[in-house]
């Protein structure tokens, strides 16, 4: 048996190796949303601020097979009117860490095969216990259509709090030209970069996502908080030395909600947009969509593509 080689990748959710050629192995997101009012029965405002940060690596086990591993944490804390009654999320303060890891299988002739599965915990950790853990999955095929273009096809699956959430997806790696690149794993992801120099790149972002944190606070232990938003930006990205690169973001949410729901209510099923035996009562008031500033420090590594 070959010797095992410590690789790096990246990507979020899924990890193509096809099409990468540039690769954030580490990244260090700070978020600011700036003050909004509520969109109904209160007065006063609230304010989102959170991080997102992410590591990635893995095990080549031979030319052909794989061992991925992501880890990400999310972090979000919401500072909401004080006069929001106690049995209530307010402070709001949730985290979510998510391993991936699973095989990347290349099948020759441009063609893959991927399998992650990706446990979480998604608490606001008070009173931790097994209701924080959620277990979900992702399938895709890869094929190379040319040297320029990649594309998977395949879908995400989690056991949300919520119940169960599908996301088929369609993940795009496409170097349209010189200076022009898209890579996106769409729904969830987009990106439209745009290289002005080896130094500095622009362009558009898109990220979108649900996701449901356990509430284990004594005011209101057993209930669950949905978020969801859209966000939208544009970014400029600056080496600062070697493979370091400082990224800054400018945008607005679209959608953004934070939703409490008593435990026991559940949907039958849901798909990006779509909710199947939805008759959940929210709890609590959510505050209208506003602009996000972001902030990220990327370790970026080069990766050559399969051979």
């Amino acid at each position: 048996m070959k010797k095992l080689h410590l690789f790096l990748i990246a990507v979020c959710f899924t990890l193509p190796l096809s099409a990468q050629r540039m690769l954030d192995a580490v990244a260090l997101t700070g978020r600011y949303g700036l003050s909004q009012e509520y969109k109904d029965t209160y007065g006063g405002t609230a304010t989102e601020f959170g991080s997102s940060n992410s590591i990635t690596a893995g095990v080549r086990v031979t030319d052909r097979f794989k061992i991925p591993i992501s880890f990400n944490h999310f972090f979000f804390n919401v500072q909401g009117d004080p006069e929001i009654p106690e049995n209530l999320a307010n402070p709001l303060v949730i985290n979510g860490f998510i391993l991936r890891t699973g095989l990347y299988q290349y099948l020759g002739n441009g063609n893959a095969i991927q399998v992650l599965i990706a446990p979480r915990i998604m608490s606001d950790f008070k009173n931790l216990d097994g209701n924080s853990f959620q277990l979900g999955a992702m399938l895709a095929y890869e094929k190379t259509f040319h040297k320029d273009l990649v594309m998977s096809f395949g879908a995400m699956f989690n056991k949300e709090l919520s119940g169960p959430y599908l996301v088929p997806l369609v993940d795009l790696h496409w170097q349209v030209s010189s200076r022009l690149r898209i890579d996106g794993m769409i729904p969830i992801t987009a990106r439209v970069v745009y290289t002005v120099n080896e130094n500095m790149s622009t362009g558009f972002n898109h990220f979108g996502l649900i996701t449901s944190y356990y509430l284990g606070d004594e005011a209101y232990a057993g209930d669950y908080m949905e978020r969801q938003s859209i966000d939208l930006s544009l970014f400029l990205r600056q080496r600062m030395a070697g493979n370091f690169f400082v990224e800054g973001m400018v945008g607005r949410t679209v959608g953004r909600n934070y939703k409490q729901y008593a435990g026991d209510q559940k949907v039958s099923f849901a798909i990006p947009l779509i909710s199947f035996g939805d008759d959940r009562t929210v709890k609590n008031a959510t505050f209208k969509d506003g602009m996000i500033l972001t902030l990220k420090l990327i370790y970026n590594l080069p990766f050559p593509a399969w051979e």
